[in-house]
């Protein structure tokens, strides 16, 4: 048989590819090997749980986030608790009413049920590839995450060492016989010599649910007042299917758990008898139910969130939430684990929106320690969140469970956890009208949502200001230096700043700081400088820059009169403003351009339609 030759024409044609481009031919020739074909644009937007569960035909509930966000970065020129929330709830829905259309159109017409929200701008659907595929393609959509059903870690087991250490402490002659042990340890009944319980601060619990009738907790819930009860306002349920022995879409408060209870006990429960379980017993309560049967999704808890920014009545819509109602601190022991399919900044947005309008987050760290790098699950490692760990109340050790960090989950690798609070065989309130001792940094949390409340309730003036809040808290921590963990000393990557100590922070809320200068403006290039701080000689302050651009160097912080040195980068840009905080006060630091301005002589030019060569000069 002869054998057949290609012509080398044909083969060079074969080989050859023309492109036209703007005018341009551009010639390649191909090499003979297959390369990989690179995924579509649009499935860069889309989380894998989501690819994963739309494959073979399948189809999933997912979360669909929009390119365009509110600036809600204006909040802080807002003194006022009311005023920061108003305003962040009006930006948010403003945006989210003005850039959801089209896409409540399309789902529309695809025939597909929508759950819209305005804390993320997002809207939650269920569909197929084919639906994620057109949603991903537009313009405006900037991602598609995925709804999974997360199983959290909500409880701990302590070692049978930090058990006995605390069966010790409770036996012994010195062990309180009414106020529990954790809530000694902090020293809250100090804090309420002075008068001060938590009244006038509202706690938001994020969680399974509240037995809200418990006797430990029915005088503190916002909604009851001795007679009758109101859960407008005061209560939410995201749990619209399932929801175990209390059903769905439940009217009045109710926990299918018995972990929500538990953490709302022991921020602020007491009985009037001899259960003082909790560490603000002057302060109210209001709940959200975010997990059903401790299970949660990403949609569940950002519910919860958006209506706590603005309470609504019980079956009422986002529309009538009254900013005015939101509670000033929410206590949060639960997470979102990657690991389940919960895109890591899925709920930042909703976080960061609760900081703005000046409602503290407080979050549980994780029981997953004791690796490194373990705060992991969001919203443990947020910037916004404010994150606690495990101790024993009994001997103030870390607790075996507690989760440490570098926050590596994000690339940021930031201190956390940020303080420590007791968390070991932790005695409060059960859903079944009696009382139990759990373990776990879900624990610790209300233990520090209830300590602000005391600082709230005695020092008004700090209602709503966060990061006034952190400083001074992490300033009065006990310090427990520690090595490991990428951190070294305090604060370091175990204790955060400390363990929590409320009556040490409520002392030194009462200190007058002044600075000297208030502010400086640096040149392009640059430089060094300091600030004076001035107190009495027993006050704690805290330094941290709001930018990075500017670098504090040396020890953050210091107790009495010091002096804060820090360090401004070269600036190769526009002007810029900057600044720290210092002992709780704003210091602004501004900085000239570093861009040379050009001028273009002439500054513009009619050209006609044959064209021609023109000089241009360019001036510095």
């Amino acid at each position: 048989m002869t054998a057949k030759h290609h012509s080398p024409i044909l083969f060079f044609v074969a080989a050859l590819f023309i492109t036209l481009a703007a005018g341009l031919i551009v010639v390649g020739f191909l090499n003979g090997e297959h390369s990989a074909s690179a995924a579509p644009a649009w499935q860069a937007k889309v989380s894998d749980w989501v690819m994963a569960n739309t494959a073979d035909g399948k189809e999933a509930e997912f979360l669909v986030v929009l390119t365009d966000k509110a600036d809600i970065s204006n909040a802080d020129r807002f003194n006022a608790k009311a005023d920061k929330g108003r305003f962040v709830r009006d930006s948010l829905m403003a945006k989210a009413l003005a850039t959801q259309a089209p896409i409540k159109e399309l789902l529309a017409a695809r025939k597909r049920k929508m759950q819209s929200f305005y804390i993320v701008n997002a809207m939650l659907t269920f569909g197929s590839r084919e639906l994620v595929e057109e949603l991903a393609a537009r313009d405006d959509v900037a991602r598609i995450e995925g709804n999974p059903q997360i199983k959290n870690n909500l409880v701990a087991q302590p070692t049978a060492e930090e058990i006995n250490a605390a069966v010790r402490s409770l036996t012994s002659p010195n062990a309180p016989e009414a106020i529990e042990l954790g809530v000694n340890s902090i020293r809250a009944p100090e804090v309420w010599a002075q008068g001060f319980t938590g009244q006038g601060i509202v706690v938001g619990g994020a969680d399974t649910g509240i037995k809200w009738d418990h006797a430990a907790l029915i005088n503190k819930y916002r909604g009851w007042n001795g007679t009758t009860a109101n859960h407008d306002f005061n209560w939410h349920d995201s749990i619209h299917s399932g929801g175990g022995v209390c059903g769905a879409n439940t009217t009045a408060p109710c926990d299918d758990n018995g972990h929500g209870t538990h953490t709302v006990g022991t921020t602020l429960g007491d009985d009037g008898g001899s259960n003082q379980i909790g560490v603000a017993p002057g302060a109210k309560f209001i709940g959200c139910r975010n997990m059903n049967q401790g299970n949660g999704t990403p949609a569940t808890y950002i519910e919860c969130m958006e209506w706590f920014l603005a309470p609504y009545p019980i079956g009422g819509t986002p529309a009538q939430g009254d900013p005015a109602k939101a509670p000033h601190i929410t206590v949060n022991s639960w997470g979102c684990p990657p690991s389940e399919g919960c895109s890591p900044n899925t709920l930042q947005a909703a976080v960061e929106a609760q900081r703005a309008a000046g409602i503290m987050m407080v979050v549980a760290a994780g029981n997953s320690g004791s690796a490194c790098s373990t705060v992991s699950d969001p919203p443990s490692f947020y910037a916004a969140s404010y994150t606690v760990g495990a101790i024993s109340a009994s001997n103030g050790a870390i607790a075996s469970f507690s989760s440490r960090g570098p926050a590596t989950a994000d690339g940021s690798n930031r201190l956390k956890p940020e303080i420590t609070a007791p968390g070991v065989s932790v005695r409060s309130a059960t859903s079944s009208g009696g009382y139990s001792t759990l373990s776990g940094t879900s624990m610790a949390t209300p233990h520090v949502a209830g300590a602000i409340a005391l600082l709230w309730s005695a020092r008004p003036a700090l209602n709503g200001q966060i990061q006034q809040t952190i400083d001074l808290l992490n300033a009065a921590a006990v310090d427990v230096a520690f090595a490991g963990c990428s951190s070294s000393g305090v604060p370091n990557n175990v204790y955060g700043w400390g363990r929590l100590d409320i009556k040490a922070a409520y002392d030194a809320s009462g200190c007058n700081y002044a600075l000297n200068p208030t502010n400086a403006n640096f040149s392009s290039a640059g430089g060094n400088d300091s600030v004076n701080v001035t107190t009495d000689m027993s006050c704690n302050w805290m330094a941290s820059s709001n930018n990075s651009w500017i670098q504090i160097s040396g020890t953050p912080g210091g107790t009495g009169n010091g002096v804060v040195n820090y360090s401004v980068s070269v600036n190769n840009g526009p002007a810029r403003n900057g600044s720290m905080t210092i002992a709780g006060q704003a210091f602004n630091v501004t900085q000239a351009s570093g861009c040379t301005v050009i001028t273009v002589s002439p500054a513009s030019l009619n050209v006609g339609t044959v064209g021609t060569a023109y000089n241009q000069t360019l001036t510095p």
